[in-house]
């Protein structure tokens, strides 16, 4: 089974990590103080979770997960990333994050600017439209009636392919919403976000979703 590199273990990152192991993945947890602050999380996740440095975890995962502040998507190591998937649950909130012209004005989205800072590495929206706790809550078997669906959005197919069958093991319907460009569609302020909605619902809420700004 594959093993997956965390560059934050917040929330979303450790909920994440917990369904990844239940599901038979093994992780390896990094976040920015350093691998002694996690010492009471792999506790938690058990004998498949160990603790590493940003670095370390990017070259140990088969695919990485990115789960940080907006702000610090500079601070993710690029060469231990190369050619890897890497899954972004980022969200571009401006109070937190300060503002970013490009974001602000949304000619580009907050998954772009992690790609163009990962060159070679193949970026995955998902996750940033899902609170962490439902993540451990509303997560259920194929096949289930109105099944919880998720979005995901990314330019290179194998890749999304990789990331929706983590989401359908950890209980989760996916939903193609197309290459990272459109991922707009399901940030912060859209029918989509934090929305529960299985399959038919979330791509009419996809759909649904107007930009605040008039792109050309």
């Amino acid at each position: 089974m594959a093993t997956i590199g965390f560059i934050g273990a917040g929330r979303i990152g450790g909920t994440i990590a917990q369904l990844a192991i239940r599901a038979g993945y093994d992780v390896v947890m990094s976040n920015s103080r350093g691998p002694e602050t996690l010492v009471d999380l792999v506790a938690e996740l058990g004998d498949s979770a160990r603790a590493a440095t940003a670095y370390e975890a990017g070259e140990a995962g088969d695919f990485v997960v990115v789960t940080i502040p907006l702000k610090h998507y500079r601070a993710v190591p690029v060469e231990p990333l190369a050619g890897k998937v890497v899954v972004d649950t980022n969200n571009y909130y401006a109070e937190r994050d300060g503002h970013i012209a490009e974001l602000d004005a949304e000619t580009t989205t907050s998954s772009e600017l992690l790609q163009a800072h990962l060159p070679t590495s193949r970026v995955v929206k998902a996750f940033n439209h899902i609170r962490a706790s439902e993540l451990r809550s509303d997560g259920t078997p194929p096949g289930t009636p109105d099944r919880r669906a998720l979005a995901i959005s990314g330019n290179d197919h194998q890749a999304m392919g990789m990331v929706a069958h983590l989401i359908e093991k950890i209980g989760f319907d996916v939903v193609d919403n197309g290459p990272l460009a459109e991922s707009w569609r399901m940030q912060p302020g859209s029918p989509a976000y934090l929305g529960r909605f299985d399959v038919v619902a979330l791509e009419q809420a996809l759909a649904e979703a107007r930009r605040s700004v008039s792109v050309d």
